[in-house]
């Protein structure tokens, strides 16, 4: 029988696979005390590092129709090999930075020579960049990385002549610093390093007492004695760090004196980011403050029905007349979507407590946000603090607040209609209690193509963009990414990993949550958790509005608390929570055939509301939310998933349960002042 013939993808796993055995080897032999030839192994380590590169070429040309034979997880296959290589690569990468002796680190490479010749003119003239660059504190690396990209060759100056002769420069570490990625030199505060090389992207090749050689971010090192007398009269911006080291901030006192005086006359950010508390590309949140300006952006007002032209009659809200329900209509854009995780999302400095991580998200035009703004929290590990995750893993009810599961719906005609996300924190400072929200970066997915079709519902990877939605793109933290690997195509591949990306997955929705999507407003973005429960008010609030009024002019009150009270449960997510943990538990004593039947689950909607949530919602032991709030929001867990709130009418005459005053609103619907013209 003849040999099977051998597909091209299962060749370039082989040559991985013979690859993988000779970088062990490699390893192995060169962790041997006694190893003498370390030129010989550094020379294989660059044929590997050859050898790879054309695996490499060759897997990005490979398509599914090169195989023979049919291939089950064709392209999982090919991306595992993909990460097989990047993962041998950076092992080289770090092996070769260890054999490297010390006479070849400490001159400049044939590149670095190159780069120096052309910027020796302009070093000569910007001298005293050097030792600013060397002043500074770990993260002011972050504010200095937007504006040096072009004149990164006059900061990264050069080692004195004189310097280079002895072969390395001795520099104080100003702070510990951990590495985090092979070929990183971990250092603790005060230690002594000499930097053998420097490279633009401001990661210096440093050696420690130990001989141990590694890359160390250029603003954790300080030059030794006799230049430190030069920066007396430096007038840089100072990091947070500086606040917890008295004995680095001597110098720069009058210029911490100048930003304190300015914290009442520019906005907190810019202050953050002087310090070198905040990444570059990190701004005041967009979506939050529109958020707190008043209901306009809430879930609570795009419930609301609209008005037409007219303002006589509801555009979005019709009956049926043959089955009685609300008349289902289609809007332009109707989808589901799953928010998967965030990737290389720089974390804010010292000196920030983060109080939550989370995702806004809304329909946006390019010029203006078209919906309510949808909020969801991320769940983080500590252990990948770059790597924000949805939807944990729990028993019981997942909270909507953690659900990354979301709908939306927009009738907007614009071509350029699509969805807004906006990654965020809510920190507070330590030294002042200070609390405030930040932009981590945003992404716009635009849902039609230039011919107007609408995109692919599958997996998109969206890259962040620093700064606003409204400004030019910003860059965020890019020191991670500039390292010096050698060109080709495995630098693009390396540096795609490091890039700030948003992994997002649209989905086409089934029958059922379709048919559920069409009876709500036009326009509308949501948990889809509350799919259910938000379509039996519409169908709630179409029987008020078109069948039991009067007539069609009549504008009077409504007396139904459900009406009145429902759209502002809607904007506090752990009633919302509560309500639909007792909607479960009176669904599952239903029969499967009341579950279809709008009558009954229309009766069930009012019964639970007001036997669950509506005598939390006017409690006087609850606290008002608090965004990000632990405190106030476990003191509202404690209260709303109390044994004693069991039916409304023991909660309202109870002596021991107290309530806030009673107010008309509470149990009258105006639809003259909640209706949208």
């Amino acid at each position: 029988m003849p040999p099977k013939r051998r597909g091209p993808l299962q060749t370039v796993q082989r040559e991985t696979d013979d690859i993988k055995r000779k970088v062990d080897a490699l390893v192995q032999q060169a962790a041997k005390p006694d190893a003498s030839d370390r030129t010989d192994t550094l020379e294989r380590c660059k044929e590997l590092q050859r050898a790879m590169e054309e695996i490499m070429k060759t897997l990005k040309k490979l398509s599914k129709a090169d195989e023979p034979a049919p291939v089950g997880n064709y392209d999982q296959c090919k991306r595992e090999e993909e990460k097989r290589l990047l993962t041998l690569h950076e092992r080289l990468q770090s092996l070769a930075l260890q054999l490297q002796p010390h006479e070849e680190t400490a001159g400049p490479s044939s590149s670095q020579t190159e780069q120096e010749s052309e910027e020796e003119n302009s070093d000569e003239e910007d001298e005293s960049s050097e030792n600013e660059d060397a002043e500074e504190v770990v993260q002011d690396d972050y504010d200095d990385d937007d504006d040096d990209d072009a004149d990164s060759g006059d900061e990264d100056t050069d080692i004195s002549p004189a310097a280079t002769e002895q072969g390395s420069v001795s520099y104080i570490a100003l702070s510990a610093f951990t590495g985090e990625e092979e070929g990183d030199l971990s250092i603790q505060k005060g230690e002594v390093l000499k930097v053998l090389s420097k490279n633009k992207d401001g990661w210096w090749l440093a050696q420690n007492s130990k001989g141990q050689k590694g890359l160390v971010p250029k603003t954790f090192l300080k030059m030794s004695a006799p230049q430190d007398s030069e920066r007396e009269n430096e007038d840089d911006g100072e990091s947070e760090e500086e606040e917890e080291e008295p004995d680095i901030k001597s110098s720069k006192t009058s210029n911490w004196n100048t930003v304190r005086k300015a914290v009442n006359e520019i906005d907190a950010t810019d202050v953050l980011s002087a310090m070198g508390a905040i990444p570059p590309g990190f701004r005041p949140s967009t979506l939050s403050r529109l958020l707190e300006e008043g209901k306009s952006y809430r879930a609570s007002h795009f419930i609301q029905p609209k008005l037409s032209q007219s303002q006589l009659s509801f555009k979005d809200l019709h009956m049926d007349p043959d089955s009685g329900k609300v008349h289902g209509r289609p809007s332009r854009v109707s989808l589901t979507l799953t928010l998967w995780s965030c990737r290389m999302i720089p974390p804010p400095g010292v000196g920030l407590q983060v109080l939550s991580r989370h995702v806004r998200l809304c329909a946006f035009n390019g010029t203006q946000v078209l919906s309510n703004i949808h909020t969801v929290r991320a769940t983080y590990n500590s252990k990948s603090p770059k790597t924000w995750s949805f939807s944990p893993r729990m028993t019981g009810m997942l909270p909507c607040l953690l659900d990354g599961d979301c709908f939306l719906r927009c009738d907007s005609e614009s071509p350029d209609l699509g969805i807004l996300f906006e990654l965020g924190v809510t920190y507070i400072r330590n030294s002042t209690g200070e609390r405030g929200d930040l932009s981590c970066g945003w992404a716009f997915l635009k849902l039609f193509d230039e011919s107007g079709a609408p995109i692919a519902l599958r997996t998109q990877e969206l890259t962040i963009h620093g700064g606003t939605p409204f400004e030019k793109d910003t860059d965020m933290d890019t020191t991670s990414t500039k390292r010096g690997y050698p060109t080709g195509v495995f630098q693009q591949m390396l540096l795609s990993r490091k890039i700030p990306k948003l992994v997002v997955k649209l989905k086409s929705v089934n029958t059922r949550s379709r048919e559920l999507l069409n009876l709500l407003p036009d326009t509308i973005v949501g948990s889809l958790s509350t799919l259910h429960l938000l379509a039996t008010y519409r169908q709630i609030l179409a029987d008020a509005l078109l069948l039991d009024r009067v007539t069609m002019y009549n504008a009077d009150l409504i007396c139904s608390s459900v009406l009145a009270t429902f759209p502002e449960v809607l904007d506090q997510p752990d009633l919302m929570d509560a309500f639909r943990k007792s909607w479960a538990e009176s669904e599952s004593n239903l029969r499967r055939s009341d579950k279809r039947d709008i009558k009954v689950l229309k009766q069930m909607f009012v019964s639970v509301y007001m036997g669950s949530v509506f005598p939390l919602l006017y409690s006087a032991e609850m606290p008002a939310p608090c965004w990000a709030d632990e405190g106030v929001e476990s003191q509202r867990a404690r209260i709303i998933y109390s044994p004693s709130q069991k039916t409304s009418v023991e909660a309202l005459l109870s002596p021991q349960c107290s309530h806030q005053a009673f107010d008309i609103t509470q149990v009258t619907y105006d639809l003259i002042s909640t209706a949208q013209p």
